[in-house]
């Protein structure tokens, strides 16, 4: 049970450097490894009609792109040790959850609608969703940037504590590698259908539970009732397995009405409705930063009770 306390502990020092100091602004981790996942797409996915081929490219460029980090991570957990290796461990966490940096991009759209600049919400919110952002209304803008901060909440921060906690070092890594080519290569068109396959099925497998978890945290910390309500009744309406429950519980909890029409480039897609209540205004934008925060805190506080009550039992 040591091992779980560190694990704990490695947590609780992620989330405050989080907190003090957000996400590099420079040389980030993950910037340098999105550049070394375009370049393996540019090399491995030159025939993306032709099924097969682009399944099984897309799937060996996944495994060699990820495959030597893993190593490091495999091998630094198996070598550090005291404080070398919570302050290791704590850093990795760290750049994997980016939560002070969620919340900025949210602010950035929630301050501009409350300020009635509906051009520069416009703006931030394009910086965070992949929509035609120029063809949304406030409300709109509004729904984008709840519905980024309650799925990427539990992408980037919950499933990266859960892996974390669950597979060490080389979890959170993995986890953290397989979300980003999934936001990269998980596209359902020509040229990511196939190729994006494999890591978009990964990415849905590691997913599973920790949205579910993700889901229930929402509804604990929000509208309890009609947040699981939502959840059952409308997550399976959803077209992703893991953002169904995330979102539909996300927008009972916050008691607001998500989903629906959203403008691409390629046109109107149409979504069910998620959540019941009003339309998102500022102020859900904001409310989805702080769901997704209590979360965090009610996690730190449930794992450090568990630590707690372990090496109570371990000292009796």
């Amino acid at each position: 049970m040591e091992a779980f306390s560190i694990s704990v502990a490695v947590c609780c020092v992620a989330v405050l450097l989080d907190a003090l100091v957000g996400e590099p602004r420079r040389w980030h981790p993950l910037v340098g490894f999105g550049h070394v996942v375009a370049w393996f797409e540019a090399r491995f996915n030159r025939q993306p009609q032709q099924a097969c081929r682009s399944l099984i490219s897309g799937g060996l460029a996944a495994v060699l792109v990820m495959a030597p980090m893993v190593a490091v991570a495999v091998v630094l957990q198996t070598l550090l040790n005291g404080w070398a290796a919570l302050l290791v461990h704590a850093i990795v966490v760290w750049l994997a959850i980016a939560l002070r940096g969620l919340a900025e991009h949210g602010k950035a759209v929630s301050d501009a609608l409350l300020q009635g600049n509906g051009e520069q919400a416009r703006e931030a919110v394009g910086r965070i969703v992949s929509r035609d952002a120029e063809s949304l209304s406030d409300s709109g803008v509004a729904a984008a940037a709840a519905e980024s901060m309650l799925e990427n909440g539990a992408d980037a921060v919950f499933a990266s504590l859960f892996w974390f906690l669950v597979a060490g070092l080389p979890g959170v890594v993995l986890h953290r590698m397989v979300n980003t080519l999934d936001a990269m290569w998980g596209y359902r068109n020509e040229r990511y259908l196939y190729f994006g396959r494999f890591a978009a099925r990964l990415d849905d497998l590691m997913n599973w539970l920790p949205a579910r978890l993700t889901a229930l945290t929402y509804a604990l910390v929000g509208n309890t009732r009609v947040a699981m309500k939502c959840w059952f009744s409308q997550a399976k309406t959803w077209d992703s397995p893991n953002a169904g429950p995330v979102m539909a519980a996300g927008a009972g909890a916050l008691a607001v009405s998500l989903g629906g029409p959203a403008p691409y480039a390629s046109g109107i897609k149409q979504r069910p409705q998620l959540g019941c209540g009003p339309e998102a205004t500022a102020h859900t934008v904001d409310g989805a930063i702080a769901l997704v925060q209590r979360g965090v805190g009610l996690w730190l506080i449930v794992l450090v009770v568990f630590a707690l009550g372990f090496w109570a039992g371990g000292a009796g």
